[in-house]
């Protein structure tokens, strides 16, 4: 380059480009991480034809089995697995893997060379919404493996959502995305399928302070403690109540399609502790699903919490462990877990219906 002459604008960033650079900032880097990423990506690309053929392929449907929760496995949710397992065991990057699938964890076996990393993974997130055509997706953790160069066992995986490298989600939808953070904010990736690669289109995602949404099963109302169903009655209660503002309901029963819209419009997502099973608590896993989603909203600006704690700093005492997961705008978040602190009102009554009606009279 000659005196003077300004250096080529560079062209769009696509997912190889944007992890290698990453790497240079660390002198000590071997490669192994951004290979990992690449041969993640590669498992979303054929996840995502999958999702798009399933009809066509044969793969909608029940598989006519349960997973380790006791829950019907789809097709494709076990066509999934067999890809990430298939995409990410073989290239020397991993020590082991454990997926929501697989009641337990899967060792690489010999001859391929074990790595340093470990990847815990939901293949097909929101799959009982595959015969429905709604979005849904692959969320994935990576952690380092603490005793590298031994032989993996369960208690490597047991830590707690803090020590996490990477994490990030794949929706599958209208158009194939790859949402992730390494500890360093948070960008999105969309698949550019002329030239089969993930760009750059949603650099440093923040999730906006302000909101007025909010996400929550509202069939389950019966099964929650006071402090949410305050929270959610204020929502309803609108302009004429405590919060002097009308909120919306957004509900997909796809989290990553949830988690994705709180990233780029901002709200709140419930999915709390309830009463039906005083040994589960919480519905939503642990290791596979709020470790790293927290990871993504924590990075993004905003707050994952279980109503009471953060959900980061949870110990995990299993591999399918479940836990509460209440996550979003920061402000929102913080109301949550002030109700959960506060001594009961006992002026207040917990029935969504008695404060819509007090709020109806003018109360």
């Amino acid at each position: 380059m000659t005196a003077g002459t300004q250096p080529p604008r560079p062209g769009r960033i696509t997912l190889t480009r944007h992890t290698i650079e990453q790497e240079h900032r660390h002198p000590d880097s071997t490669g192994d991480f951004s290979g990992l990423l690449n041969a993640i990506a590669t498992a979303v690309k054929i996840i995502a034809n999958q999702v798009n053929r399933g009809g066509l392929a044969g793969l909608h449907g029940a598989a006519g089995g349960e997973n380790v929760h006791g829950e019907v496995q789809q097709r494709l949710d076990l066509a999934s697995n067999e890809v990430m397992v298939a995409e990410t065991l073989w290239g020397g990057h991993l020590a082991a893997l454990a997926s929501e699938e697989m009641p337990d964890i899967l060792p690489v076996p010999a001859p391929y060379r074990r790595g340093k990393y470990l990847l815990l993974f939901d293949p097909l997130d929101g799959s009982s919404n595959i015969d429905v055509n709604i979005t849904v997706g692959t969320i994935f953790s990576v952690l380092r493996a603490p005793r590298p160069g031994e032989e993996p066992r369960l208690d490597d995986f047991l830590q707690p959502g803090v020590t996490q490298v990477c994490a990030g989600f794949a929706l599958y939808g209208p158009a194939t995305m790859l949402v992730l953070t390494t500890g360093d904010g948070v960008d999105g990736f969309t698949l550019d399928r002329d030239v089969g690669a993930f760009v750059l289109t949603h650099p440093r995602m923040r999730i906006p302070e302000q909101t007025h949404e909010f996400a929550i099963n509202a069939s389950n109302e019966r099964f929650w403690e006071d402090p949410v169903r305050r929270y959610i009655a204020e929502c309803l209660a609108g302009r004429t109540g405590p919060r002097g503002q009308d909120c919306n309901m957004r509900w997909v029963a796809s989290l990553v399609a949830d988690a994705y819209r709180i990233l780029t419009r901002g709200g709140v997502f419930l999915y709390p502790a309830d009463t039906r099973n005083a040994d589960r608590p919480g519905r939503l896993r642990l290791m596979y699903e709020c470790n790293p989603i927290a990871f993504l909203v924590e990075q993004a600006g905003g707050l994952a919490s279980t109503g009471r704690e953060r959900v980061m700093e949870l110990a995990p005492t299993g591999l399918h462990q479940r836990a509460p997961l209440v996550f979003g705008s920061r402000a929102e978040v913080e109301r949550i877990e002030r109700y959960h602190r506060e001594p009961d009102d006992r002026s207040f009554d917990g029935s969504l219906f008695n404060v819509r009606s007090m709020f109806r009279a003018g109360r």
